[in-house]
């Protein structure tokens, strides 16, 4: 299987935006993981510590917010979907407000990456790792 390839029917404009969320769940999961180990963490406890900071609702929450003014009209539009999307269950140990922009951000990633924009998804992700490198 080939993870960058999708059917030709896959049309992100047109799916609900908790399922971009949940692609871009993972996508984001996986870019930390990619990150942390090539900057030669490799002891797995260390690395699990370390993603969970990257990947908690409350840092997604500062990215969001760090990518204000910095969308295209389109992004807007998804990321803001994504914000005002129910999951259908609530958050644990993170606020609402933090827990839905979050979900905004993490349907960006999906939406970015299913339309196969990686120049785009890179300059996003650099933006999410120079804010944790600032809050951290």
């Amino acid at each position: 299987m080939n993870i960058t390839r999708f059917p030709s029917q896959i049309r992100p404009d047109e799916l609900p935006s908790v399922v971009l969320a949940y692609i871009g769940d993972a996508v984001y999961e996986l870019a930390v993981r990619e990150y942390l180990v090539g900057r030669g963490l490799l002891n797995v406890n260390k690395l699990h510590r370390e993603a969970v900071r990257h990947v908690r609702a409350s840092t997604q929450a500062r990215i969001f917010h760090a990518l204000e003014g910095r969308l295209t009209d389109a992004e807007q539009a998804v990321i803001r979907r994504g914000r005002n999307a129910k999951s259908g269950h609530a958050p644990r140990g993170n606020s609402v407000v933090e827990y839905r922009e979050s979900t905004g951000f993490e349907s960006l990633v999906g939406y970015l990456y299913l339309k196969k924009e990686w120049d785009r998804l890179e300059g996003i992700f650099a933006l999410a790792r120079q804010v944790i490198e600032r809050e951290f």
